[in-house]
């Protein structure tokens, strides 16, 4: 299963040696790829680098188990544009765009609502939805 990170997913496990981190790395060992792109990198970058500098190492090492590409200009099909603030249509059209199953997120805020929904192949999913599903 390829597996697209929202930045919030990437912050969580960059931060610290904690549950999201062994989470992505169980998702790993498991046969999944974990994808991502410049635009969710650098967004979880600037707050870590604000919030949490000392952790910029371990992120960097994290950033090496990831498949990641540039942030390409990709646009949402117009009747999903409007479901998404603008700043968070980038990751969802990402996530379709390289081909993901799945995309992590823990903004519940935003695509909180879309959790369990499935936009042109790409299933959003929470941690703990992504766990129940992989479970059952």
């Amino acid at each position: 299963m390829r597996i697209f990170l929202d930045a919030n997913i990437l912050f969580s496990a960059g931060k610290s040696d904690g549950a999201m981190r062994g989470f992505l790395e169980r998702l790993k060992s498991g046969g999944h790829t974990l994808v991502g792109d410049a635009y969710v990198r650098e967004e979880a970058r600037r707050n870590l680098e604000v919030k949490f500098p000392a952790a910029i190492p371990d992120f960097e090492h994290l950033l090496t188990k990831l498949e990641l590409s540039e942030a390409l200009r990709c646009f949402l099909p117009a009747e999903l544009a409007p479901r998404l603030p603008e700043k968070d249509r980038p990751v969802l059209a990402a996530a379709i765009q390289r081909g993901c199953d799945v995309l992590l997120t823990g903004d519940k805020t935003h695509f909180g609502p879309l959790y369990g929904k499935n936009f042109e192949g790409v299933t959003i999913h929470s941690p703990a939805s992504l766990a129940t599903h992989l479970s059952g």
